[in-house]
C-alpha cells in the first residue's frame, strides 16, 4: 500500500498535520498566561423544574465554550486574538496561547471582550457538533 502524494519530495501529506500546527513556535520565549475553559448550556424552566428536553450537566449537553484568559498589565489594543475551528491562538509582547481547543467551534460566531479591571478576556465560543440540530431542537 502507498500512498499518492502530488509532490514527490514532500515527507508527509496535508491530511497528517494536525489543524493549527502552523501556529506552533516552541522558540517563542513569550510566556504562557493562565487560562480556564468553563462550558455553558441555555435552560428553561422546561429544564429546571421539569428535565422535559433531557438535558444533563455533562458538557455533550452544552452549547457555548467559554475561555477565561488572564492577561495581567495588558491593554486591549495589544491583544491579538485568531480564532480557527479547532484553536485559538492569541499573542501580546508578553504572553502566547496557543490553545487547541476541545470541541471543534463556529469561529465566525465567537464573541471576546475584556474585562480590563480584572485584567481577564473572556472568550465565547459556539460549539459546532455534527448532531447539535436534532439535539437541541
Amino acid at each position: 500500500f502507498q500512498v499518492k502524494s502530488e509532490n514527490k519530495k514532500t515527507i508527509w501529506n496535508a491530511e497528517e498535520v494536525p489543524e493549527g500546527s502552523e501556529f506552533d513556535d516552541t522558540w517563542d520565549p513569550r510566556e504562557q498566561p493562565e487560562y480556564e475553559i468553563l462550558f455553558k448550556q441555555r435552560v428553561g424552566t422546561e429544564d429546571v423544574f421539569f428535565g422535559m428536553t433531557g438535558k444533563d450537566p455533562s458538557t455533550a449537553c452544552c452549547e457555548d465554550m467559554v475561555i477565561k484568559i488572564k492577561l495581567p498589565e495588558t491593554k486591549y489594543s495589544d491583544i491579538t486574538l485568531d480564532i480557527q475551528d479547532k484553536v485559538l491562538d492569541l499573542r501580546t509582547p508578553k504572553k502566547k496561547l496557543l490553545l487547541h481547543l476541545p470541541y471543534p467551534v463556529k469561529s465566525k460566531e465567537g464573541r471576546a471582550r475584556f474585562l480590563s479591571e480584572e485584567e481577564i478576556l473572556e472568550v465565547t465560543l459556539r460549539i459546532s457538533r455534527e448532531f447539535d440540530f436534532i439535539n437541541f431542537a
